[in-house]
C-alpha cells in the first residue's frame, strides 16, 4: 500500500456502490481496515441521489452493473455536476470487455478494475487517485 501523503485516510469520503452483498462486504471491510469513511449505496439510483447532494465525497467507486441505474449512467451524471465534475471515479466489473473499458475512460472514468480484485491493487489505485487530488 502507498503512503498517504495529503490527509489522513479517515478524513476522507468514499462512495461505495454495489449491488452484490458479498462484493460489497469485501470492499467495506477493506476500505474501512483502511481507514477511510464510507458512503454505501446497494444500487445506482440510491448512489446518483448521494452525488447529485451536498455530502462531500473524496472518491466513488462505482459497480458496473447495478439495478436502477448502471455505473456509467451513474458516471455521465457525475460529469455533469459541476460540485462533482473532478470527483475521482473509479468502475469496478465482472465485465473486463475491451469495449466497456473504452467507454467508462470515455466518459470520464479514472480507473476501471476487474473483480475479481487484489485488495492490495484496488488500496493502491484508490491511495494513487487521492494523492493525485
Amino acid at each position: 500500500m502507498t503512503e498517504r501523503t495529503l490527509r489522513p485516510a479517515g478524513s476522507l469520503r468514499l462512495l461505495v456502490a454495489e449491488d452484490e452483498p458479498h462484493i460489497r462486504r469485501i470492499l467495506v471491510t477493506l476500505l474501512e481496515a483502511s481507514g477511510f469513511q464510507l458512503t454505501v449505496a446497494h444500487d445506482g439510483l440510491s448512489a446518483e441521489e448521494r452525488l447529485e447532494g451536498s455530502e462531500p465525497f473524496d472518491l466513488a467507486l462505482l459497480d458496473l452493473l447495478m439495478p436502477g441505474r448502471t455505473g456509467i449512467e451513474v458516471l455521465k451524471t457525475v460529469r455533469r455536476l459541476p460540485h462533482r465534475r473532478d470527483l475521482p471515479v473509479i468502475i469496478l466489473t465482472a465485465k473486463g470487455q475491451d469495449v466497456d473499458r473504452r467507454r467508462a475512460f470515455d466518459l470520464g472514468a479514472d480507473d476501471f478494475i476487474t473483480k475479481p480484485f487484489s485488495p492490495k491493487k484496488l488500496l493502491g489505485r484508490v491511495d494513487e487517485l487521492l494523492s493525485d487530488r
